[in-house]
This record gives C-alpha cells, structure tokens and sequence, in this order.
C-alpha cells in the first residue's frame, strides 16, 4: 500500500528558471520492475499550471541541497495543482 503523501518544500526546474513549489509526495517499491515510483501533486507557482497547458512534460526537481531528480508533469487537477511522477529515487531521498 502506498505511504500517505507527505508535503515537501521543493524546486522546479526547467529550462533555467526556478518555480518554488510544495509536493505531496509519496511513493511504493514496484516488484514488477524493480523500481521505486513516487509522485503526487504540487502547488505554489502559478507558473506550473501553464507549462502542462503549452505541453512541457519532463523536468527535474530538487529538495534542498540533494542533486535534482527527473520527473514528468502529468495532469492539472480541478483545484489546479499539477500531478506528477518519476521513478527511482524521489526528489527528497526519503523512501
């Protein structure tokens, strides 16, 4: 089962700008693949919304000082956050 999301202060990054943003993030060992997915939702930068409306899907995030993370924006909720996800290691190094 799926650990409950936990909210994380975080960075987006995409094509050199920086969009602060706020991830409830959770994740699960996947034995099928052998991975770890994670993902979730994230607000904060109105920014964000409108690079999934021009089609942007891959970025990278970062949580504090660990190296950033590849993942890709997914969907625009009805309250405007934007779902995202990724595989391996999550943006916060938790898992």
């Amino acid at each position: 089962m799926p650990e409950e999301p936990r909210p994380v202060k975080a960075e987006l990054l995409v094509d050199g700008a920086v969009h602060a943003v706020r991830l409830h993030l959770s994740g699960h060992f996947q034995p099928l693949d052998g991975r770890y997915h994670w993902g979730g939702r994230m607000s904060g930068d109105p920014a964000v919304p409108a690079l999934v409306r021009a089609g942007r899907r891959d970025v990278l995030l970062r949580c504090g000082p660990a190296d950033p993370v590849p993942a890709r924006l997914l969907e625009i909720d009805p309250w405007g956050n934007v779902r995202f996800g990724g595989t391996g290691a999550p943006p916060d190094g938790v898992r």
